[in-house]
């Protein structure tokens, strides 16, 4: 089990969720979400190659260390939707995901899956920098968000690394739906 990455990773997400981790002049100066309302096909399909070749690969042991540690996070399981939220906990939603894609698509993996990777991972970081420019520093996370922030918080204690990656792959889909209801605001 390795956790030893994930203290950075862990103060990052707290620091987005409390809406104070990345320094701006004002809420949405520098915000430059636009570009995500609609996903580029490839892009999307760089993303789903990369998730489906991550779970093949896991299935035959090719991808991950194989551990004895049960997986029991449901981080993205959630009784609600980005489109249930309000526009500023969208953001800090999508902070966090970003936060968490980018550190575990960035972690070491065999050749062929880092390659896959790569695309994916620099859109993620692209979009992660885009968003930080949309943090409102003043914005207290509502009851729903703030639930699910110390929700990923726990995740982030308790799970393996393993865990957390897969997690995350797996729902890597959902993290692109979340951007691009964020950039959409009101039309989401």
């Amino acid at each position: 089990m390795l956790r030893l990455g994930l203290a950075p990773l862990l103060v990052l997400v707290l620091g987005v969720s409390l809406g104070a981790a990345f320094p701006h002049d004002s809420p949405g100066r520098g915000c430059r979400l636009s570009q995500y309302q609609s996903i580029a096909p490839e892009q999307r399909h760089a993303v789903d190659r990369m998730r489906q070749e991550f779970f093949f690969s896991l299935s035959l042991g090719l991808c991950l260390q194989v551990t004895t540690h049960k997986c029991n996070t449901k981080l993205f399981h959630r009784k609600w939707n980005a489109v249930n939220l309000p526009m500023a906990d969208r953001v800090l939603l999508v902070a966090a995901e970003l936060n968490l894609t980018t550190a575990m698509l960035g972690l070491p993996a065999a050749p062929g899956f880092a390659e896959l990777c790569r695309e994916p991972l620099h859109f993620f970081r692209t979009a992660r920098e885009a968003v930080q420019g949309c943090v409102d520093p003043s914005h207290q996370p509502s009851g729903r968000l703030r639930h699910w922030l110390h929700k990923l918080q726990n995740a982030m204690r308790a799970e393996s690394t393993e865990c957390l990656r897969a997690t995350t792959i797996l729902h890597v889909l959902q993290v692109l739906d979340n951007l691009r209801c964020a950039a959409l605001q009101d039309k989401c």
